[in-house]
């Protein structure tokens, strides 16, 4: 039997969730959950130090740590697929069509019986990545004969709603198998030439160069209308295929919070066409401002300005102050590049969040260091609204304050401030790190 254990101390964000989920899964997973407040002895025996933590458990054992999805629509997907065996037994023909007869990927083993070695490795495969793709297998050969299998094989067959004349939708694996050999084969083929993205792959297709359509995308109840703008996406982008570009659609109401905070697309915006991005795995991001053709012939300009290097990347950015002779100069996307990356400067930068309540603390010292250092013609003291504009690569952000040293002459290599916030430490890190030695002084001169 499986289970799903949810342990908790304080975890109000999940909760509702994961009770959505059990209730949809009565019957095929249970789902429970245990207080560690309450049960602290209990949490303890199975090593759990953080909250909220889930664990999946197999025939009363523990078996594995949770780590899909965390909404009640990827919890139960995730957890259907971990019900039943490591792989499905297929009998009949009509059991392998309704095997690959589904909304995601599947990977399917021909062997010619019990005995097999390579089914052996195929299960041991399929035990390892169960949580993440769909595996069945079969021992009576003729089941592959329509596909062209005539001797042990292992398919890969892509999902029958993303069908498509550009590509194939069954893929044959001809290594020996191992689970390295098919984890690889896996990886390098399940998504093909343009994916579904979804809040549940995400991940995995956002390491790349992407470019991506989102639009009304609905497979349950308009699969034809979805692929209509699918394959005008495939056909323009089957002629930049081996220019290290990928590509995939996405359900635009998916993505609502993400295109409104990257790239200002508000909810209401864009009409019934496609909007199309790209994101590098720099970071860089850029997005199609003609309108998407039926003919997919403005699809091809953009990539081909994209490619030619002709496209102006979109920056998310307060307007450039019109005044900034305060002392703490105000930075906006827009002005990154002149006032941080100055090769003359010494900069030292905080990133901060108008919300936050440790910036608020910090704002009168970080004013009387730029004071202290306003008479100096080679540092800057600057800040930036890190909500409001989109933060370089170079520099990672993922708290406020976050404080950022860049030194003339090395602005490819900027450092953290780690110090504390006290202006005797500001000054002493300055005396340590800048390229000239820093001119304080107690009063600025126009005062």
């Amino acid at each position: 039997t499986l289970k799903l254990l949810f342990v908790c101390g304080h975890c109000k964000k999940l909760a509702p969730d994961f009770e959505t989920a059990a209730t949809r899964l009565k019957g095929t997973v249970p789902l429970a959950k245990v207080d560690c407040t309450a049960s602290p002895d209990t949490c303890g025996r199975f090593g759990v130090t953080g909250y909220p933590t889930l664990k999946i458990f197999r025939n009363g054992e523990d078996a594995s740590s949770y780590d899909g999805p965390r909404s009640a629509d990827g919890i139960v997907h995730f957890m259907k697929k971990q019900a039943g065996p490591n792989s499905v037994t297929l009998r009949r023909e009509a059991d392998l069509e309704a095997f690959v007869n589904h909304f995601d990927a599947s990977v399917v083993g021909f062997f010619s019986g019990p005995d097999s070695g390579q089914l052996a490795e195929f299960l041991k495969a399929a035990s390892v990545m169960r949580e993440h793709f769909r595996f069945a297998h079969t021992i009576d050969m003729t089941l592959g004969l329509k596909h062209g299998v005539d001797t042990e094989r292992v398919l890969l067959f892509r999902p029958p709603r993303l069908s498509s004349k550009f590509e194939e939708s069954v893929l044959r694996f001809t290594e020996t198998i191992t689970t390295h050999t098919l984890r690889r084969f896996i990886r390098d083929n399940i998504f093909g030439m343009c994916p579904h993205l979804t809040n549940e792959n995400r991940d995995k297709l956002k390491g790349q160069d992407l470019l991506t359509a989102y639009y009304d995308l609905d497979y349950l109840q308009n699969p034809k209308g979805t692929n209509y703008w699918r394959n005008r996406v495939m056909k323009v982008g089957s002629q930049f295929a081996s220019q290290g570009l990928s590509f995939a659609v996405a359900n635009r109401r998916d993505f609502v919070d993400e295109l409104e905070e990257e790239f200002g697309l508000g909810a209401s915006d864009g009409g019934d066409l496609p909007f199309v991005t790209i994101r590098t795995q720099q970071g860089f991001k850029y997005t199609m401002r003609e309108e998407f053709t039926r003919d997919g012939k403005s699809l091809e300009r953009f990539l081909e300005d994209y490619f030619a290097g002709r496209l102006k990347r979109y920056i998310k950015s307060e307007p450039i102050p019109e005044k900034n002779k305060g002392p703490v100069k105000v930075v906006v996307a827009e002005s990154f590049e002149e006032i941080v990356n100055d090769p003359e400067k010494d900069v030292l930068i905080e990133f901060y969040a108008p919300w936050c309540g440790h910036c608020k603390s910090l704002e009168p010292k970080y004013k009387e260091l730029a004071e202290q250092l306003y008479s100096d013609p080679n540092i800057v003291i600057a800040k930036m609204d890190a909500t409001a504009n989109d933060v370089p690569q170079a520099f990672d952000v993922q708290g406020f304050p976050t404080i950022y040293f860049a030194q003339a002459g090395k602005k490819d290599q900027p450092k953290r401030y780690e110090g504390a916030h006290e202006v005797k430490d500001f000054i002493k890190y300055l005396k340590r790190e800048s390229s000239h030695v820093p001119v304080v002084s107690r009063v600025r001169e126009d005062l």
